[in-house]
Order: structure tokens, then sequence, then C-alpha cells
């Protein structure tokens, strides 16, 4: 699975770019601004996409998972500055910690509404999503978070259809996991609302331009973040945006043997 991520706040100024070199799972190239090198097992070249210094409460994670599983996580912390970073970067250490469990998405998401409403005033939206690319499924879990976009080739892009959820926090809401297929050449598209909400004008025009941006499944994955980030952030939007696209490819043949 091949995967690129994005975080960028208003501050386009104070934006630097870096290029590295860290160790990736052998299923799995990441391009990401987090530290993924101890769970890592074969090279990859990553892009660490473009930063800034400002503080806020989006956070994504791409978590090399057993059996060449992968998690993908967006989520968003609700307000902004130290205090919003703080609460993400318990939330985050806290899914890093539950992921290891094997746990599905929605106990998962049981354990991060737990641990958020032991914080104070703290509310949080969340997409955790589960990739097994032995059986070319993918297990996903929403808390209140806007659906993932579902990129296949031959066929027009689309959100999926998925129970919304509470947000973390709000405490005692069932979560419900879906699965769906995702198998090679397939993409998955999850961000936060700061890529799709504006003060004046409806998200659903956002979201429809969202899939008119994924037209090509063939993009290169850094090229379609830019595309997404250029085309519905304006240098006036102040909410930061967490960005992450996942294609799978197809498994090496000594991992496609596996049961």
């Amino acid at each position: 699975m091949d995967v690129t991520e994005r975080r960028r706040t208003g501050n386009e100024a104070a934006r630097a770019r870096r290029r590295l070199t860290l160790i990736a799972d052998a299923s799995l190239r990441i391009g990401t601004t987090l530290d993924l090198e101890q769970t890592a097992r074969e090279p990859a070249e990553v892009c660490v996409p473009d930063l800034a210094v400002e503080v806020g409460g989006d956070w994504f994670d791409a978590i090399p998972l057993a059996g060449d599983k992968t998690a993908l996580v967006v989520g968003d912390v609700m307000g902004s500055g130290i205090n919003a970073a703080a609460t993400m970067g318990r939330l985050r250490t806290a899914t890093r910690a539950y992921a290891d469990l094997d746990l599905s998405p929605t106990e998962i998401l049981e354990r991060l509404d737990h641990t958020t409403t032991r914080l104070e005033e703290a509310i949080a939206t969340c997409a955790y999503a589960v990739h097994d690319p032995h059986r070319a499924r993918c297990r996903i879990s929403l808390a209140g978070h806007l659906p993932p976009a579902l990129v296949r080739p031959g066929r027009a892009p689309q959100l999926l259809d998925l129970p919304t959820g509470a947000p973390l926090g709000v405490g005692g809401i069932p979560f419900q996991t879906t699965p769906f297929d995702l198998g090679p050449g397939d993409r998955l598209v999850l961000y936060t609302d700061g890529l799709v909400e504006t003060r004046d004008q409806a998200v659903d025009q956002h979201l429809n331009t969202l899939l008119g941006l994924l037209d090509d499944p063939e993009r290169p994955l850094e090229e379609t973040c830019d595309r997404l980030l250029h085309a519905l952030r304006r240098p006036d939007d102040h909410d930061d945006v967490a960005l992450l696209v996942a294609q799978v490819r197809p498994l090496p043949d000594h991992q496609a043997s596996r049961p």
C-alpha cells in the first residue's frame, strides 16, 4: 500500500519542505511527517510534505499491523493551539497503543472515546480503517467524521456510505464497523473537515469538487495531495487540515502466499 499524507495550517509563509529516507513495512510505502521507524522492516523512500510551525488538533497515522495489515487513521480535535495539540498527542499515542492489540475499528473507537471523556472538555472526530491485503478488504469505523473517498480504476470516485457515529468524548454511543473491498490499484482518501468546510460555501459543494479532483487514479499520490490542497484551500483558510491518500499495490510474492 502506498500512502501519502499531508498536514497544513493557514500559515503558508511558515512552510518548509524536506525529504528523507526511513524504514517502512514491506507492504507499505509511506509519505509522512510521523515517526514510523520504530515499526519498520524494509527501506522505502519517504517524502515529508509541507510543514507549518503552527500547532493544532489534526492528526493522521499509518500503522503497520500483524499479518501485513495496515491501520489508517485521521482525526481532528476541536479547537486550536497548544491545548488542541496536547489532546491530539494523547489521542495519537493512545491510538497506536490500542492498534497493537489487534482490535476491530469499533473497539478502537470505543477505547478512544473512553480516553477522550477523561480529558477536560475534549471532543474529537476520527476515522479508523484497517486494510487486509490478503483478503483485499478494509474495515472502517467513523466517530463523527466525514466519509472517506474511494477511488477505483474504471469507476467514478465515490464517498463511502458509512454510519457517521458520534464524536469521541460524547461517551456511551456505540460505533459501527463497515467492511468494503479494497484491492490493488484502489485508493482511499481520508481527510479532516478543514479541507472541505468554509464559512461561505456548503460542504456538499466541496465534497463534489473533491470527487471531481480524484478523476485520475493513476496520478501520483503526492501530486494528488497537492491538487486537492491547492484547489480546495484558500490563503485565508485558518483551519488545520490532515489529508491521507493510500493506494493498494500488489503484495510481493513471498507475502502473497501467506493465508
